[in-house]
C-alpha cells in the first residue's frame, strides 16, 4: 500500500526531477514522480507546493519564456567603511550569505521597549497623500512634516520668483540648507526639465519611480560638490533585483510594464541630461556644470541594466511609509520580528524613523521586522513575501505554520482524519 514520503525526502526528489527535466510543468513532473516512486503517496497538490516554495514554477510556460532552474534571491553588499556610531553602539552588521545578504545583530543585551537607534532618511519618497501635501506648500519639502498654520519659521524654497515658482517650503533654515542634497535638481525654477518627470510619477503613483528620481538628483549633485563614491556605494549597497528578474520571474507583482519602464527612463534622461528646450539645458547647465563620470552616467541612464536595477532596487528598500534610509536597509524579514519601526517625531521630522525592540534581545540575536503584515494568515503572507522576491518565508513562525499544513496534506492523502487517528490510537492501546 503506497504511503506518504517524509517532506525533505519528497523534496530532494521533486527538484532532481525538476532540475533534471527543466521543461516539464507541475503535472509532468508529478506524473514523473509516481512513475519513479510507485511505493509513494502524493497528490499533485503537494507536488505543486513543493515546487512553489522551492522557487521551480516561478515562470508560467508561455512562448518564448524559459522555465527557472532555481529560485531567484535579491543581492545585497556591504557598505564600506559604515560609520555605525552615527546612528547607535547597540548593533553590528553581518553578512550571513549570499542568498540571506546582510543583516543586523544585536551587539548587547536590550530590553523590551528599548530605542536602538533613531534615522533620517537617505532620501525621503513620501506616500503621494504626503507628496501632494508638499507640492501645495502644507509640508515641508524636506523633512514632510505638516506645517502648524502659525508657524513662524516657514521659509520658501530660495530659488522661487514670481514668474518661475517652487511650490516647496521648509520647516525652518536647517531644512532648507539640507535640502540643498537633492532639491535644486528637482525644483521647478532650478531646473523645469524636472517637472515633466515629477508628473509621470506622481500620474502612475510610482513610488520606486519617484525613490529613484531623489536618489540620482542626490548623487548628480554630490558629484558637483564633492566626490559622490560615498552615496554611490550606499546606493549600490541596498538589496538588488532588477525590473526584468522581477517580471521574468513572474512574482505577480503589480507593477507598471516595460512600455512605462521605457517613458520613466526617457523622462529621467530628458530631466537630468538631455532636456528639450534650449532653456532648460541652460538651467540644467548651471547646476550641472562639472561633466559626469562614465560610472555615473552607466549606473542611471544607460537602460538596463543601470536603470531598471536601481528601479528595481527602490522597490526592495522603501521603508513603508516611503523613504530610503541606509541603517534600516539591513534589517531581515521575520513574520515574528523582534523590532517595530516607529514615526514618533510627527510634529519635529516626520520622516525620522525609531527602532523600537519588541522583546528582550540577547546579544548575538538578528534583529528583523516583517515586511508585511504579520496579522495575515500563513498563506497571505507567503504569497506576499514571493511578491517581494524574497522567497518562501522561513522564520520560526513560518516553519511552525508549515508543518501543520504538510501534517493537514499528508491526512487528506492517507484518507484519514482526526476521527481515524483517535479511533486507531485507542485500538492500539486497548481502549474501546
Amino acid at each position: 500500500m503506497p504511503i506518504p514520503p517524509a517532506e525533505d525526502v519528497l523534496t530532494r526528489k521533486i527538484v532532481d526531477l525538476k532540475t533534471q527535466n527543466p521543461t516539464l510543468g507541475i503535472a509532468k513532473i508529478h506524473a514523473l514522480l509516481l512513475k519513479e516512486c510507485p511505493d509513494w503517496l502524493v497528490s499533485e497538490k503537494r507536488t505543486k507546493k513543493i515546487l512553489q516554495n522551492e522557487g521551480l514554477t516561478a515562470i508560467a510556460n508561455k512562448p518564448g519564456s524559459q522555465p527557472a532552474a532555481h529560485h531567484v534571491h535579491p543581492t545585497s553588499r556591504l557598505i564600506p567603511n559604515l560609520d555605525m556610531s552615527k546612528w547607535t553602539s547597540k548593533v553590528r552588521v553581518k553578512m550571513f550569505d549570499k542568498v540571506k545578504g546582510k543583516g543586523l545583530v544585536s551587539a548587547v543585551d536590550m530590553q523590551e521597549g528599548d530605542l536602538i537607534w533613531k534615522e533620517d532618511p537617505f532620501i525621503v519618497a513620501p506616500e503621494w497623500e504626503i507628496y501632494d501635501l508638499v507640492e501645495s506648500g502644507k509640508a515641508c519639502a524636506l523633512c514632510t512634516t505638516p506645517f502648524s498654520p502659525d508657524s513662524p519659521l516657514i521659509i520658501n524654497c530660495p530659488a522661487s520668483t514670481s514668474s518661475c515658482r517652487c511650490p516647496a517650503r521648509f520647516c525652518n533654515r536647517l531644512c532648507v540648507a539640507r535640502s540643498a542634497k537633492v532639491h535644486p535638481l528637482l525644483c521647478p525654477a532650478q531646473n523645469p526639465a524636472s517637472v515633466p518627470l515629477m508628473r509621470f510619477a506622481r500620474d502612475n503613483q510610482w513610488m520606486a519611480l519617484g525613490a529613484l528620481i531623489h536618489c540620482i538628483s542626490r548623487v548628480l549633485l554630490a558629484h558637483q560638490h564633492k566626490d559622490a563614491k560615498a552615496d554611490l556605494d550606499i546606493m549600490r549597497s541596498f538589496a538588488s533585483l532588477g525590473m526584468e528578474e522581477r517580471a521574468k520571474y513572474d512574482f505577480n507583482i503589480r507593477e507598471p510594464d516595460r512600455q512605462t519602464w521605457k517613458k520613466a527612463h526617457h523622462l529621467v534622461v530628458q530631466a537630468f541630461k538631455e532636456p528639450k528646450t534650449p532653456n532648460e539645458q541652460k538651467k540644467l547647465g548651471k547646476i550641472l556644470k562639472k561633466p559626469l563620470d562614465e560610472d555615473i552616467d552607466q549606473e542611471f541612464f544607460n537602460y538596463d541594466p543601470g536603470f531598471l536595477r536601481n528601479l528595481g532596487k527602490m522597490s526592495l528598500n522603501l521603508e513603508a511609509h516611503g523613504g530610503l534610509y541606509i541603517l534600516h536597509s539591513h534589517l531581515n524579514h521575520s513574520c515574528l520580528p523582534n523590532v517595530s519601526v516607529r514615526h514618533n517625531d510627527k510634529r519635529t521630522a516626520l520622516s525620522r524613523i525609531s527602532l523600537i525592540t519588541k522583546r528582550p534581545i540577547s546579544i548575538g540575536d538578528e534583529l528583523t521586522i516583517s515586511y508585511v503584515n504579520p496579522d495575515l494568515p500563513y498563506k497571505m503572507r507567503q504569497e506576499q513575501i514571493r511578491q517581494w522576491g524574497f522567497g518562501p518565508c522561513k522564520c520560526e513562525r513560518c516553519v511552525s505554520e508549515e508543518r501543520l499544513f504538510q501534517l493537514k496534506d499528508v491526512l487528506e492523502e492517507s484518507n484519514l482524519d482526526m476521527d481515524d487517528i483517535a479511533r486507531e490510537l485507542k485500538a492500539g492501546l486497548g481502549v474501546m
